[in-house]
């Protein structure tokens, strides 16, 4: 084999004129391999399918396309057929839809029926959702109207055609007051203010809150929020009973809910509370907005220090520690003081221009639009509705 002549090999490869040398790459003489083009390898390589190109390495572009692997099956939900024995949780959510308590009265529920037993749920419920929440029955009385004597009757009654080994209530105004009803109607022991449950031990205070008294869980039991976790298992197949509803006593005729002024509701106690912050300039028409909604109207800090709301309406560590169920903020980025008056609510709506706003991170649902451009279509919205 002849041997290389570098020097001879660039000579050849020299371009003629100019102030500079230049070299012609084509005009490289062959060396027995040839030189690899990495754009094309790369197109060559390109899967041309949507929404972006893939990459196959060692196919070409003409191969097939290869199939998404296929997702893997949901578990399948937990029946249990034949519990050993049965759990009633009375829940206090209005509509067929549970609280956030409610769903921690399911996990307590949960954790007394063990393996082996089942939990049930009175009321008109959707079985579909009860599942997740670790329910396994339902039984789709329908509440006896507002007399609590006879909500009592129907509770006692749920616990007699289950043979319910307990029952647990939310240790709520509505849900103690029943839970103190049914003990008295059928003369169980009730454990009431449960700050800490475990299948064998409920403890709650004592002596003015200067003791702790431990037992084992009677029959009722009223469960403070926050004591027991939700349910976070496998989810559960919920199944309806059949069975005869009970008739109520006939002690009130008829009740007529006077429904409260939505403005005048204390921010701490409001369900569904919207608040205005710095991009929010048009307070007539957030105001009419939250009258339209039926909203509670809350503000950020910058806007109470500005006077455009008044102090009472002030979200945050140093305002209102809310525990709404829904929270819509326009135009509020989200301050850590803000955020901490945000820890109990249950659904967080934000509307920002910022897409990387603290608020927006925090929000169940996000909307980055000017408040100021959403405002009037929302309006708009709800007067083609017939509201106000």
């Amino acid at each position: 084999m002849k041997r290389r002549d570098p020097f001879a090999e660039r000579d050849a490869r020299r371009r003629a004129g100019g102030t500079r040398p230049r070299f012609t790459i084509e005009a490289a003489p062959a060396r027995g391999r040839r030189r690899r083009d990495p754009r094309a390898e790369r197109a060559a390589e390109t899967l041309r399918i949507t929404p972006r190109p893939r990459l196959a390495r060692g196919a070409t572009g003409t191969a097939p396309v290869p199939a998404d692997p296929e997702p893997a099956a949901a578990p399948r939900p937990r029946r249990i057929e034949r519990p050993s024995h049965m759990i009633l949780a009375v829940l206090d959510g209005e509509a067929g839809r549970p609280t956030g308590h409610d769903r921690q009265v399911l996990g307590a529920a949960r954790l007394l029926a063990g393996a082996e037993g089942a939990v049930a749920v009175l009321g008109p419920f959707d079985p579909a959702g009860l599942g997740p929440l670790g329910a396994d029955r339902l039984l789709p009385w329908a509440p006896p109207g507002d007399d609590p004597a006879a909500q009592a009757a129907q509770v006692a009654a749920a616990l007699a055609f289950l043979a319910a080994r307990h029952a647990v209530f939310p240790e709520t105004p509505d849900g103690g007051d029943l839970a103190r009803r049914v003990a008295a109607l059928t003369g169980e022991a009730l454990c009431s203010d449960i700050e800490r449950l475990t299948a064998t031990e409920a403890c709650r205070p004592a002596r003015g809150r200067r003791a702790e008294q431990r037992l084992a869980p009677p029959r009722l039991l009223a469960i403070q929020a926050d004591c027991v976790a939700p349910w976070r298992g496998t989810a559960h197949e919920t199944l309806v009973l059949d069975a005869p509803a009970p008739v109520p006593p006939a002690a009130i005729a008829r009740v007529t809910p006077l429904p409260a002024d939505p403005a005048r509701v204390p921010l701490g106690e409001a369900a569904f509370v919207i608040a205005a912050g710095n991009g929010v300039s048009d307070f007539a028409a957030f105001r009419a907005l939250a009258a339209a909604l039926g909203a509670t109207p809350g503000a950020s800090r910058m806007v109470c220090d500005a006077g455009l709301m008044p102090r009472a309406a002030q979200v945050g560590a140093s305002g209102t520690v809310l525990s709404a169920t829904c929270y819509v903020a326009f135009g509020i980025a989200g301050a850590p003081q803000h955020l901490q008056g945000l820890t109990a609510a249950e659904h967080v709506i934000a509307v920002n221009t910022d897409l990387h706003a603290a608020m927006i991170e925090r929000a169940d649902l996000a909307i980055v639009a000017d408040a100021q451009a959403v405002m009037p279509a929302l309006l708009d919205l709800l007067r083609g509705r017939g509201r106000p």
